[in-house]
């Protein structure tokens, strides 16, 4: 029992890290060391690249919606009865008589 306690009290103390051998400790502990900075960065990478997906997600919604706010503005503008009555001010009228198709026969000279 006493010797648990005596490996104990030296792990607290730090003995491990002030030994004759205790090189090969330190190897471990940097090597420990370089991997949590190691998962710390990748863990800050991807929540950056998450929050990014985030940002442009919503800037999708964005514009799909102004898309189609924009789209069924120009279909009202495109109807006829909307254009009749934009141009009533300036005196244009719908033809009484339907357009006639005029067709030209051409002869090719051989």
């Amino acid at each position: 029992m006493a010797k648990i306690t005596n490996s104990v009290y030296d792990l607290l103390k730090g003995k491990f890290l002030i030994d004759e051998d205790s090189f090969k400790n330190w190897r471990f502990i940097f090597f420990i060391v370089a991997l949590v900075l190691l998962m710390i960065a990748s863990g800050h990478s991807s929540d950056k690249k998450v929050m990014e997906i985030a940002k442009l997600n919503k800037e999708i919604k964005e514009l799909r919606a102004e898309f189609v706010d924009t789209r069924s503005i120009s279909m009202k503008m495109k109807l006829e009865s909307t254009i009749r009555n934009k141009v009533v001010n300036y005196g244009l009228i719908p033809s009484e008589n339907p357009p006639q198709v005029i067709k030209v026969i051409s002869k090719k000279a051989n």
